[in-house]
């Protein structure tokens, strides 16, 4: 058993290292930046501005990032947008937002990097009878670094500071990237003609980059499968953008509070996703499951706008643990239901697709969401309107063919 052990163990601990590393790294923005836009006189809304910049990065390298991901290597370029992340945490001390809207482009780098360059390992790696359950567990690691964030951050930021936090959590960005430095040399598997090519071919792969889009007009249900992706993905980047800075403003809890209500949302995103893919399976009807995680997605999140100073602690907390296991769960079943509905040739094509599509509107539901709440001044509403795009899942969900097992 040992002897087995290197052959898939070490690839699959360090892809779910750096995917947890680059969680950690992109969930920061909403959680050390109302400390650093209190200082600066920065107005509650634009930690919407910054976290849609930050989704923006990731959209850039999925897009425009393929020829990289192929001539470099996944980890390696995952590797190398986690440095350059964490380098640019360092611009949040210029009291300007320009120049902050530029580092959160730059740190969203790392998180569009994350599932091509994990999947890419994986697929190589895993134990076919485990590959399941390695993916599961490789997605569980983006919440998990949300627990870590929320957790960590404003303790450190109590303690010392904001500025003493952002450099303890480049350093811990960079501590297991420079660890896993190496490995990438044997896991990534690129040859020396690609990376010489690797200019021409980037020239190339621009003039492709619309087929991943195309792609996903090859049948109804996969473009429907898409568009269910992109509005599970609403409720979940405003309770991800939103949840700690409503907490302060909204209902005047202290960052350490806010913080750890925010890591147990995180932590029900961790259960979430491997019970939602069990429950998937079970049933044998993914949309059965994404209509339950639909359901209480919308209710959770109508909640959370209406929540008082008068609801007690336990309550708002196990509301953000329920919104975590259904708001943030629906990930592995829509990728596998993408991946399983796509014709055998275009499976990574429709899979960038419906990623893209899921980047746009983590980019634009926070900035939507954000200058609603400048405008109207209403949580609650912005919300509400935000869970009611869950219920639209329902509207959009592929009928299950009846005798049809849904095959993982």
């Amino acid at each position: 058993m040992a002897s087995a052990a290197p052959a898939w163990l070490i690839p699959i601990a360090a892809i779910f290292t750096l995917q947890t590393i680059a969680a950690f790294l992109n969930r920061l923005i909403p959680i050390i930046g109302p400390a650093v836009a209190s200082e600066f006189g920065w107005s509650g809304s634009s930690i919407g501005y910054l976290t849609a910049t930050n989704s923006m990065g990731g959209l850039a390298i999925l897009v425009a990032g393929s020829a990289v991901l192929r001539r470099v290597g996944g980890m390696r370029t995952l590797q190398i947008t986690l440095f350059l992340g964490a380098a640019c945490m360092m611009l949040f001390l210029a009291p300007n937002v320009s120049i902050a809207l530029m580092a959160c482009f730059v740190m969203g780098l790392s998180n569009g990097a994350a599932n091509p360059a994990g999947s890419e390992v994986l697929q190589r790696f895993s134990p076919p009878e485990k590959r399941n359950l390695m993916f599961s567990i490789k997605q569980a690691g983006v919440p998990l670094g949300g627990v870590i964030a929320g957790l960590l951050v404003p303790v450190l930021i109590a303690s010392s500071g904001w500025r003493v936090a952002l450099l303890a959590c480049a350093l811990l960005v960079m501590l297991p990237t420079v660890l896993t430095w190496r490995l990438s040399a044997g896991l990534d598997e690129v040859s020396p003609g690609q990376r010489r090519a690797f200019p021409l071919s980037m020239l190339q792969s621009l003039r492709v980059l619309t087929v991943p889009l195309t792609s996903l007009r090859q049948n109804r249900d996969l473009l429907k499968m898409s568009i269910v992706g992109s509005l599970f993905a609403i409720p979940q980047s405003c309770w991800f953008t939103f949840t700690v800075v409503y907490l302060i403003d909204g209902l005047e809890f202290s960052l350490g509070l806010a913080g750890a209500v925010f890591a147990v949302m995180q932590a029900g995103g961790v259960i979430g996703r491997v019970a939602l893919g069990w429950l998937s399976d079970y049933l044998r009807s993914p949309t059965a499951a994404l209509s339950i995680a639909a359901v209480l997605s919308a209710v959770t999140t109508v909640l959370f706008g209406f929540t008082t100073h008068q609801w007690p602690l336990w309550a708002v907390i196990c509301l953000a643990f329920v919104a975590g296991c259904s708001a943030a769960s629906w990930n592995g079943v829509q990728i596998a239901e993408v991946a399983r509905r796509s014709p055998p040739g275009l499976i990574s094509e429709t899979a960038a697709g419906s990623s893209v599509l899921i980047n746009l509107i983590n980019m634009l539901a926070p900035a939507v969401f954000a200058a609603f709440v400048a405008v109207s001044s209403r949580y609650d509403y912005a919300f509400a309107l935000t869970g009611a795009c869950s219920l639209l899942v329902l509207v959009f969900l592929p009928r299950e063919r009846r005798g049809r097992r849904a095959v993982r």
